[in-house]
């Protein structure tokens, strides 16, 4: 069966070529890449029995597990579509993902069962709730939800799925910056490009041209990688994706909450290379611990700390710098619609959140009412946009979708929100979006 550009797909061929390498660690729990597609195949057996097909939602109201990444790629197995579930949300707030989703199956923490039984209801499609066990005395039998072991218990691990292709969706739900979340629908192949690097990302040839590749790519040393905010979020779930496709070894922060101290010991333990964030709501408490702690923690191990989707502000970088002279620093720009736009440039320090060089697929679009859609000019403002890989548009929205992708001399550019000025340099100089919002803790408030 040819391979596609479809995260299923080339997970697998990874899988085949390091099996016994350490995929995932949470915790005190480890687990190997032969058993992360042994458990997925099994756990897409389980949703495949009842009833989820493909192009089905599949919820994943999950605190950071080894489970949440089994049951993305379970529905990925399946062509199905895992839908990420902010597990802050009040009940409102999930009510509205659930029914605005169109959800069939949820995913969840057993500890998260009364808030599904109070919005099922108004979740017409919804009927099946597999549950990972926790230490809460919530009872998950109210919503008829199977404990996860359970499940899988019994289920095949062979891999006999169905050909998967290019164009399937990856639905990544916003943080509703500018109002209620909404479903930023990815086919694999433009997200894969667009948000992960394309198999690039730690290889110096760049990105693969054709699936099959991916293998080649897995490196004979292991890169260990910890990203810092919820899975729930794009930047840890993508950050897991790149890293998973690259045969490296991903940490994930197992606490409901950022807390300096046990994030530094768990780099420590695990021998951490490279560090991800989200802006100076992350960096300020790891920068705190490392001041209150001098001498704590042997951290060698790290070369390299990056950030993404807020504001990491010079000053924090440069305190980074400090305690890690020689690691390698980035500040990326991205969002759900995005992915990832690039690296700062550091040309315009103290000039919005950044600057980075235009290209053919990224621009500044002049988006007046009442006027048709431009490039802009050197010195113009305008809408920060990009093309080539994007996204379909947004899930059961096509207004949204048509205020959002439109048409510029014939190609599709995707209108990021973003605020932004054209330089007579050629570069793009990134001011953010107009409305307000703090990002607490990687949190969008």
């Amino acid at each position: 069966m040819t391979a596609h550009f479809n995260i299923a797909d080339m997970f697998e061929l990874v899988a085949d070529k390091v099996p016994e390498r350490v995929a995932l660690v949470c915790g005190d729990r480890r687990v190997s890449y032969a058993a992360l597609e042994s458990r997925s195949n099994q756990l897409a057996h389980f949703l495949a029995a009842r009833g989820v097909r493909a192009g089905d939602h599949v919820g994943l109201y999950l605190y950071n597990c080894n489970e949440y990444l089994e049951a993305m790629l379970a529905c990925f197995k399946l062509r199905a579509v895992p839908i990420n579930v902010n597990y802050r949300y009040v009940e409102d707030e999930l009510a509205y993902i659930f029914t605005n989703s169109d959800m069939v199956a949820c995913i969840h923490h057993q500890e998260f069962s009364p808030h599904i039984a109070a919005v099922a209801e108004q979740a017409p499609a919804l009927h099946t709730c597999v549950h990972v066990a926790d230490d809460s005395a919530c009872d998950p039998a109210a919503i008829g939800a199977v404990e996860l072991e359970s499940a899988i218990a019994g289920q095949s691990p062979a891999r006999d799925f169905g050909e998967r292709a290019d164009d399937d969706l990856f639905i990544l739900y916003t943080g509703g910056t500018t109002g209620m979340p909404k479903g930023v629908m990815w086919p694999h192949k433009s997200v894969f490009f667009a948000a992960m690097g394309g198999g690039g990302w730690f290889h110096p040839d760049g990105p693969i041209s054709a699936a099959g590749q991916i293998a080649d790519r897995v490196g004979d040393f292991v890169i260990v990688g910890m990203a810092l905010a919820p899975l729930m979020h794009g930047a840890c779930w993508w950050y897991a994706c790149i890293m998973l496709l690259a045969g490296n070894t991903v940490v994930l922060n197992p606490a409901h909450s950022l807390v300096g101290e046990q994030v530094w010991d768990i780099v420590e333990r695990e021998q951490v290379n490279a560090l991800t964030i989200v802006g100076d709501a992350m960096a300020v408490p790891l920068l705190d611990a490392l001041d209150a702690n001098p001498g704590r923690w042997q951290l060698g191990s790290v070369f390299s700390v990056g950030s993404g989707g807020a504001v990491f502000s010079t000053s924090k970088q440069e305190a980074f710098k400090r305690y890690f002279p020689n690691v390698f620093i980035s500040n990326s720009f991205g969002s759900s619609e995005s992915g990832n736009m690039g690296l700062d440039g550091g040309g315009k320090q103290g000039q919005g959140l950044g600057n980075v060089a235009k290209s053919d697929f990224m621009s500044v679009i002049s988006d007046v009412e009442g006027e048709p859609h431009r490039h802009v000019a050197p010195g113009e403002m305008g809408i920060f946009a990009r093309s080539g890989h994007i996204p379909v548009g947004y899930y059961n929205d096509p207004v949204k979708t048509a205020k959002t992708i439109v048409e510029v001399d014939g190609q599709a550019w995707l209108l990021l929100g973003d605020e932004a000025r054209l330089e007579q340099d050629n570069t793009i100089t990134v001011f953010g979006r107009g409305s307000n919002c703090i990002n607490s803790g990687g949190e969008k408030v």
